[in-house]
Formats: structure tokens, sequence, C-alpha cells
């Protein structure tokens, strides 16, 4: 949507705020929210959504934080909250206005249309204390037939870009398609939330009763104002998920601004209509944060017998830094292909509730996808459902289109 106001609120010019990009990736902080039906909940609650952990605050600061007044209601809507006449605020437009050149009346009047919104202050939570992982029911979200059917139609429409992609950054069509069919089930669950709504809330109104993440979520407010008036968009025009991320790919706003490639070189980009942007971006992100061409991303491994030596394996984790001669001295058991491999390992126990956990060695590709969000189990989501598709695909008909 091109931006329209009057001439005392318009934003800077294009050319201004494009110099400003670097200056504001930089400062923003680096992440991808994953949205609802993406995060890691009840079956598997591992952490996930933002990866980027903001700095602790002091203590007198975090109280100042959660005793700001609530947002100012509106008259108009007696149902929901607006921000436009908080002091907290008007300071915060006032600042972004400064760093980022922005217009200060611009940036009040975008902020004015913000609504506070319960649904998002819930939908933040943490799953309950207690709450079993389970791998094997993450897993059957994700790997099954509708999504592996919109997978193989969205792959065989979007092939010759896919491919393009791969040629270019090296990150292979399935883990591309693997990550949008994750994310957002082929752009039929991008979110529903109004994203000022979304990013306001937990900027202003973090809820308590879990660690304090309101400072990452202004980070995010402020990339996402600047992504506004660089696109020439109103801020209350774009929906998202209850994190404030955003398209098919669900990008946070700051990886908008950092990662975001506008592939079909139309002078915009476009993360809402599934296609070349979307393939390009998520494989820029991937290249970017280190994908190595033609590497695997895991074997399959069995632990130690022992529990200590066990339990020092899957300290590691998800990060690539033991030997092959390492895993097999402690007692882990690797495939043949395994032993020849020539980097660094992780190791990594997915739980599955009652039923024995299931292991994976996993290489720094395994870590690559974990940087697009911070969960073991979303990494083998990606990496299964992207690995069901490609043998869908070699079984599929010819390429078709997809309908309007």
């Amino acid at each position: 949507m091109t931006l329209t106001c009057a001439p005392e609120l318009r934003p800077p010019s294009s050319t201004a705020l494009r110099r400003l990009v670097a200056t504001v990736a930089g400062l923003a902080v680096a992440t991808i929210a994953s949205p609802g039906h993406a995060q890691v909940d009840a079956a598997a609650s591992a952490p996930t959504a933002s990866h980027a952990q903001p700095k602790a605050k002091s203590k007198a600061a975090d109280r100042k934080h959660r005793k700001a007044r609530p947002a100012v209601r509106d008259d108009d809507a007696p149902d929901s909250f607006v921000y436009g006449r908080r002091d907290d605020v008007l300071a915060f437009a006032a600042q972004v206005a400064e760093d980022r050149g922005l217009d200060r009346a611009w940036v009040e009047d975008q902020l004015s249309r913000a609504r506070y919104q319960p649904a998002v202050a819930r939908a933040i939570m943490p799953a309950p204390a207690g709450t079993a992982k389970n791998w094997a029911a993450y897993r059957a979200r994700f790997i099954e037939p509708r999504r592996l059917a919109a997978g193989v139609q969205w792959w065989q429409a979007h092939a010759a870009t896919l491919d393009d992609a791969q040629q270019r950054y090296g990150v292979p069509p399935e883990l591309v398609a693997g990550i949008v069919g994750v994310e957002s089930f082929y752009g039929r669950m991008t979110g529903s939330f109004r994203v000022l709504d979304a990013l306001a809330t937990l900027a202003f109104d973090f809820p308590q009763g879990r660690s304090d993440r309101s400072a990452f979520y202004r980070s995010e407010l402020r990339a996402y104002l600047v992504w506004c008036a660089l696109e020439g968009r109103e801020a209350d025009s774009v929906r998202g998920s209850f994190a404030g991320a955003i398209g098919w790919p669900q990008f946070m706003p700051s990886s908008l601004l950092k990662y975001a490639v506008d592939y079909d070189h139309d002078g915009h980009v476009d993360l809402a209509a599934g296609g070349d942007d979307v393939i390009g971006s998520i494989a820029s992100y991937m290249a970017t944060f280190g994908w190595q061409r033609d590497m695997p991303t895991h074997f399959d491994a069995q632990p130690p017998a022992d529990a200590e030596a066990r339990a020092r394996l899957v300290a590691v984790d998800i990060v690539p830094r033991l030997d092959i001669a390492e895993l097999l001295a402690a007692g882990a058991q690797l495939p043949p292909e395994a032993r020849e491999f020539p980097g660094k390992l992780g190791f990594v126990e997915l739980q599955n509730g009652d039923a024995p956990p299931s292991y994976v060695a996993g290489t720094s590709n395994f870590y690559v996808v974990t940087r697009y969000n911070w969960s073991s189990y979303y990494a083998m989501a990606v990496i299964e459902l992207g690995a069901a598709l490609k043998r869908e695909m070699a079984l599929a008909p010819a390429a078709r289109t997809l309908p309007n």
C-alpha cells in the first residue's frame, strides 16, 4: 500500500531511508520469531520462537517498566486500548524519529493506531510447567498428507526459482520448502494479528509471569516502523503472528531489514505472496548464518549406554563441537557414512514423552537451521518435512501452476 498522509506527517524520502538501513541493521536484533503454529508447544516444549535474547535489565529498570500505566482507553473502541497519548510511547516515538531519521509526527501518528491486545499477551506466555516434550507428536503436526500436498504444489509452481536459489546460495529446495511449510503451511497460516498491535503490546505492556522481553520487542517495533516507511506502508495495514512475524517465512521486522531479498527485482520485498522473494530471502538468511553447500544436516545416532557419558554428550546439544572420535570413544553409535564426516558434530536428544528418546548427531548445517528458530524439535521438523517433500516430488506428476 502506498503511504498517504498530510505533508507534515510524510516520512522521509525512500533514498534517505535506504541510507538508514545499514545503521538499523546493526542496531536491530537479528531474529525470526516463529508464530504460534510453528512453535514447540505443549507437545514438544523446547526453547523456541525468538532467537536473540535481550540483555538483562536492572531490577530498577524492570520495576519502572512494569509500573508503567496501561494504554489509554479509546472511547470509540471500549474493548481495546490505544497507545497514542501515553508518555512512554511518545518518548519512544521521539527517540525512534531521532535515531532513525523519521518524521516525529509521522511516527507518533503510526503509533497512535496501535491497540493493546490481551490475546497477544496470553499467547506469548510459556507452556505450562511440567509439560512433557514429545518429538513424535510434534513431528506428526507437520509431516501429514495435507501439508505434503500443499508443499508439493508450491514446490512445483516455484521449481525454477528454488533451483536458482540453490545455485546462488547453496541451500537446497527441500530445506526452503520445509521452512515455509512449518512456518506458515504455505501461506495458509501467516497470522491474523495486526503487527503494529502485537509489537506495541509486547513492547509496552509485556505480561508478567515470564522473563521480560519488552526491550527486544521495542527493538522490533523500531525496525517495523523503519520498514513501513521504507516500503510506503501504513503501520496498521500488515498482519502477522502474535509475536509480530510477517509473511510466508514469518520474518521479524529486523530480519526483514537485514536479510530479506528483492529476488524478483521489482523494487519491493514481498513476503506475503509466497513467490520469489520468499525463496530468495530464506536462502539468503540460511547462507548468511553459514549454510554449507552439500553438507548433510545430521546423522541418526544411538547414545552411550553409560548414563554419565550420555549426559555429557547431550549437554553439547546443537552446538557442533565434537569430533567423530570423541563421540565413538564416549560410546555413541553412528552409521558408517558419519564415520567419514570431516567436521564437528553436536549431540541432540529428542524426547518422546513416555517412550525412549530419539538422538541425532547434528552438523553445522543443523545448527544453522536452529538459527531460524532456537529449537532442535523445530529444526528436525523442517528437515524431515523437506525430506518427505523431496520424496513426494520424485513421484509427483509434471509441474503445474497454482490456481489463483
